[in-house]
């Protein structure tokens, strides 16, 4: 009498991980190509609305990677300028989000800054670090965050002078004003800080430094802040798309 053969186990449950793997990782790549696409068109509408107002936005290359966990907006020779005359440029801007959490930005300036005063002449801002973050882009009033690392402040030769030459901090902080506050506030709460920060020869901060350096902190709540927005009509304001805001207001 023969044995009855053996029945070979079944291999679906060696490639059921893999194949779950691939469905999640193919769901993904899809959001991904979704979301950037979303920031491209959103950032292409704001600059289009902005120029419809008079300002100035252009930049020379856009490139967005970071698949497959972040969204990497890179743009190249940068110019915001405003009607006033006021402006920012950048030799390269890089903002950067988790695909995950795309209301939260970071945005650094690897290369530094110009900052056009109108009449006053450019100054070119160096340092360590330039970096702003945004979170709750989706909101009305974001919170915002600027900081500047051992800057370094060089005017342009045609520029009048600038109050500050050097500091070891700059940071600048904006956020919804809450306290009391029952319903969504028109107010908002920002603060300036300045550490170590030296002066020119002869200038305002010199005069107040004490051993040549002046820190000093200062704080305010704007109200009426609905006021600074760059025409809502025109599409200014936050977007509602998630991605990088070229001037949120």
């Amino acid at each position: 009498m023969t044995d009855a053969p053996t029945q070979r186990p079944s291999r679906a449950g060696l490639y059921a991980p893999f194949i779950i793997v691939l469905i999640a990782l193919a769901a993904w790549t899809g959001w991904w190509f979704y979301l950037t696409r979303q920031i491209d068109a959103g950032l292409e509408a704001q600059s289009a609305a902005l120029r419809q107002q008079g300002w100035d936005v252009r930049y020379a290359d856009k490139r967005i990677v970071g698949w497959p966990f972040r969204a990497n907006v890179k743009l190249t020779h940068v110019t915001i300028a405003a009607p006033s005359g006021h402006a920012i440029s950048a030799p390269e801007l890089n903002a950067e989000a988790n695909a995950y959490q795309p209301t939260k930005w970071v945005v650094v300036a690897p290369e530094g800054l110009v900052l056009t005063r109108a009449g006053k002449g450019k100054v070119a801002i160096n340092g360590d670090a330039i970096r702003m973050s945004a979170s709750g882009i989706d909101q009305r009033w974001p919170n915002l965050a600027l900081e500047l690392v051992n800057p370094i402040f060089t005017v342009h030769p045609d520029g009048e002078p600038f109050p500050i030459a050097r500091a070891a901090r700059i940071e600048f902080y904006s956020r919804p004003h809450l306290e009391g506050a029952t319903a969504p506030s028109d107010a908002i709460d920002v603060m300036f800080r300045l550490v170590d920060g030296q002066g020119r020869r002869d200038g305002p901060v010199e005069g107040f430094a004490q051993d040549g350096q002046l820190t000093t902190q200062l704080e305010a709540t704007v109200g009426r802040a609905d006021l600074l927005k760059v025409g809502d009509a025109a599409g200014g304001g936050f977007p509602k798309t998630p991605g990088p805001s070229l001037l949120n207001n």
